[in-house]
């Protein structure tokens, strides 16, 4: 590693990032739960075995021995297939419950039934089983493009009006009725509040609208001002990261909002549907985990009445109280349920076969992966980018032994990288008397290409992807809707395999999905020890295991440049962009990326890309300050941005390439959408790699820094790493002692309720 003072930098620029949290969630807030168990235990069915009448039970005393055990063994089995039935009908849930946890019970389902729930249910949660949520029907949607639905000119106009006669900016008409659909203005005027359905709205903006529309009538202490900061509140939470909120953390949250009743707020919410209400099983340190019974001891159990003694005589178990937003917790359950039915979806027999089968194939760096996925439905495999080398490798195994395979990388980046990797697996693969390659890019596609239909194998009449394998790349990039409709959309049989770096930065929307299947254990975990290769590579590594090492760079792979202050940072990150790094590594401005913390401060991206427009790209910037040949983030979908440039402006809009894609965006969306992208975020940078990257830490940075982002910066650069350094030894610490901020999710519990772990 070098270090180059201030004026031997010829590989300098500074930015001084902003520690403030964005839309692409640069922050991450909330409280995790320490439960990685389910509530497991469904109550018994309590009907018992077909009694028989007195005279048939004087016909058995005739049988012979042999015939009395086969209608023994015969009555078991239509008792244990009944118990089958049972369980996949609807559970009666809450059976010999009492105190708070009876009362809790009482307010989900007065909530389902459409009463309000009693006033004391949130006062004091204590424990009480979970309730299951009714299973989602979901299919495939198109990724949404982020613009605002059209709405008639006349319906914008109303809500323009009551806009305007609250006092809030008329700019936010078209949104605000595209967020509330038909009726928007009525909606408004009968509850102001609901202006904070419309993003970017705060609630003491809110309550500034409600004050001018409702006047006198307008409070604190109004119902419909607590429902509605329940929900921008929850809404808050999802952005950084939860899929719920525990009881008690959403209580203190309303109460630093000045809802001066927070039960009773909660309590509307679920009363309107606006929230659900859910109960996850905790397992304290030294309780046994809940029994999980055989089916034959529990038809026996049913004959004897035995469910309702035992049930009086168990302990309460400890359960956590979460409050959560329909989508996501529909989300979470539905994908409980898919990753459930991939795991149980290869019987012993069929395991066995398939290894036997995929032995042949199963050879290099890549054999313990092929082994693992010949086995078993849902397999995880964690590694860097090195790594990537052995899912190739099983992709081209996989196909062959005549399987159809789709890989969904997260960025068009990724597939690229992975393309290549592919064609170079595939060729030791084939045949030597093949006569026609396989096509690797027929099988790569990005998960959002996926999802919409415009990428991969596409879909049978069931909606079901025309896959046997399917291999999701960059998994901590999944959030849980997307990885939901991943799930939904296997088919029976299919298997899964979940493939990326745990040390990076986890999704920008909700859910925590590959860190939480690794920490539940439901399936095989395959490591690669296969090491990213170079000074980078093993800078990166020591980084993920809360180690800055010094590393041997002798072809400058890894300079560090110090800075005094935000406005050298900014000097030396033009410096290195636009001199250093082109004249020093031969790397061009083009193929450099700058990283920094944020996109406000002295030294975010909002300030390192105007210096470096102004250096390396100087104009009027007469479409909404960009001009052709622009570099620029584009984020169709909040919390996705893809890299490209400016073509050209018309008036179809601005003309952009991304990753090779031609993209036109309308001008009223250009604001909103597209960023100039010479820095980015870490977050906006994830998926992507670089042959050189700048990655700028001025001093204000020092409270944004944790391990998994300095590990998910660094990583960018593929030949190349600058540092412009200016936080000093907040960074080995951060590097040492910050880990990811935790977040608050129900997939451990929902799994470990319905797999077993693996051990």
């Amino acid at each position: 590693m070098t270090t180059e003072p201030s004026a031997a930098a010829e590989e300098a620029e500074p930015g001084t990032p902003d520690a403030g949290p964005e839309s692409e969630s640069e922050s991450e807030s909330g409280s995790e739960s320490g439960s990685e168990s389910g509530s497991g235990t469904e109550p018994e069915s309590g009907s018992a075995p077909g009694s028989e009448s007195g005279s048939e039970s004087e016909s058995a005393v005739q049988l012979s021995e042999a015939q009395a055990e086969l209608a023994a063994q015969r009555e078991l089995r239509e008792r244990i297939e009944r118990r089958k039935a049972e369980k996949d009908g609807p559970v009666v849930a809450g059976t010999g419950l009492s105190g708070k946890a009876a009362d809790l019970l009482a307010a989900v389902r007065a909530v389902e039934s459409g009463e309000k729930p009693p006033a004391s249910v949130f006062s004091d949660p204590e424990p009480a089983p979970r309730r299951a949520a009714p299973e989602p029907v979901r299919r495939p949607q198109p990724v949404p493009s982020g613009a605002p639905a059209s709405m008639a000119a006349e319906s914008v106009d109303a809500v323009r009006a009551v806009l305007v006669r609250g006092g809030a900016p008329e700019a936010l008409a078209p949104q605000a009725a595209a967020t509330l659909g038909e009726g928007a203005d009525g909606q408004l005027r009968d509850d102001p509040w609901q202006l904070l359905q419309v993003a970017g709205v705060r609630p003491e903006q809110a309550d500034g609208f409600a004050r001018a529309l409702l006047g006198a009538e307008c409070g604190p202490d109004d119902e419909r001002r607590g429902r509605a900061v329940t929900v921008w509140l929850l809404e808050q939470a999802a952005l950084v990261g939860h899929t719920a909120l525990e009881a008690p953390a959403l209580h203190a949250a309303l109460t630093q909002r000045s809802v001066p009743d927070p039960d009773a707020a909660v309590q509307s919410a679920l009363a309107e549907g606006d929230a659900l209400v859910f109960q996850d099983a905790l397992d304290e340190p030294g309780t046994p985990p809940a029994p999980r019974r055989s089916e034959g001891a529990a038809g026996e159990a049913e004959e004897g009445g035995e469910d309702a003694e035992s049930a009086e005589g168990e302990e309460p178990r400890p359960v956590r109280v979460l409050i959560g937003l329909e989508r996501y917790a529909l989300a979470e359950e539905s994908l409980a349920d898919g990753l459930a039915r991939v795991v149980n979806a290869l019987s012993k027999a069929e395991a066995d076969g398939s290894a036997t089968a995929w032995e042949p194939v199963a050879t290099g760096s890549a054999a313990e992966l092929i082994r693992a996925v010949a086995g078993h439905g849902l397999v995880l495999h964690t590694g860097g980018e090195a790594s990537r080398a052995e899912p190739a490798s099983l992709v081209a195994a996989a196909r062959s032994l005549g399987l159809r395979v789709c890989v969904a990388a997260h960025h068009p980046d990724g597939r690229r990288r992975f393309t290549d990797l592919l064609a170079t697996a595939q060729k030791s693969q084939e045949p030597k008397d093949s006569q026609e390659p396989q096509d690797a890019a027929a099988v790569v596609a990005t998960v959002a290409g996926l999802l919409s239909g415009e990428e991969g194998p596409g879909r049978d009449r069931d909606g079901m992807l025309l896959t046997d394998l399917l291999i999701v790349l960059d998994a901590p990039q999944l959030d849980i809707e997307s990885a939901a409709m991943l799930a939904e959309s296997l088919p029976d049989g299919a298997r899964l395999v979940l493939s990326g770096d745990p040390g990076v930065l986890w999704s920008a929307g909700p859910g925590r999905v590959f860190a939480d299947l690794l920490a539940a254990r439901v399936c095989p975990q395959v490591a690669s020890r296969t090491p990213d290769p170079g000074p980078v590579g093993e800078l990166v590594s020591g980084i993920g295991i809360g180690e800055l090492n010094q590393v041997e760079a002798p072809g400058k792979e890894v300079v560090i440049i110090p800075v005094r202050d935000a406005g050298e940072a900014v000097h030396r990150t033009v410096q290195l962009v636009a001199d250093s790094v082109p004249r020093a590594i031969g790397i061009p401005a083009e193929q450099t990326q700058v990283i920094t913390t944020g996109h406000g401060g002295a030294a975010g991206t909002r300030v390192l890309n105007a210096a470096l427009k102004e250096r390396l790209n100087p104009g009027p910037g007469r479409f909404g300050g960009f001009d052709p040949g622009d570099r620029i983030a584009y984020s169709a979908t909040p919390g996705r941005s893809v890299p490209g440039h400016v073509v050209k402006a018309d008036a179809a809009g601005l003309h952009l390439d991304c990753a090779g894609t031609p993209v036109v965006v309308p001008k009223e969306r250009v604001e909103q959408t597209v960023r100039h992208g010479w820095a980015l975020t870490a977050h906006q940078a994830v998926g992507v790699r670089w042959p050189a990257a700048v990655v700028v830490l001025p001093g204000d940075a020092a409270q944004a820094l944790s391990r998994p982002w300095v590990y998910t910066a660094f990583g960018r650069a593929d030949r190349h790493l600058s540092v412009v350094h200016g936080v000093e030894q907040a960074l080995p610490r951060a590097v040492a002692e910050v880990a990811a901020k935790p977040r608050t999710t129900r997939l451990p519990a929902l799994l470990t309720a319905q797999v077993p772990a693996s051990g």
